[in-house]
């Protein structure tokens, strides 16, 4: 199942996230943000399972930011696997 979410507080604006029924992912793509850091998050995370990425990402933050899109990523894929229910 393909997600998008919008971001909120970091410089990416969009993430969008291909979840497949056993909570896979298939796919990631960030519209915005530092372009060789997120696509290189992309890449680790194909074949993971989703909640181990929210897991491992879940509260990183960028400076002294809040959040960060690794941050983020952890709440489109938590979206995207209650989505998908």
């Amino acid at each position: 199942m393909v997600y998008t979410y919008k971001t909120k507080g970091t410089c990416s604006r969009e993430i969008t996230v291909d979840v497949d029924a056993n909570g896979v992912i298939q796919s990631c793509a960030f519209k915005g943000g530092c372009p060789g850091n997120l696509d290189g998050i992309s890449k680790l995370i194909v074949g993971m399972k989703a909640e181990d990425v929210i897991d491992r990402v879940r509260g990183t933050r960028c400076g002294f930011k809040a959040t960060s899109c690794p941050d983020q990523l952890s709440y489109a894929l938590e979206e995207a696997l209650a989505a998908a229910k």
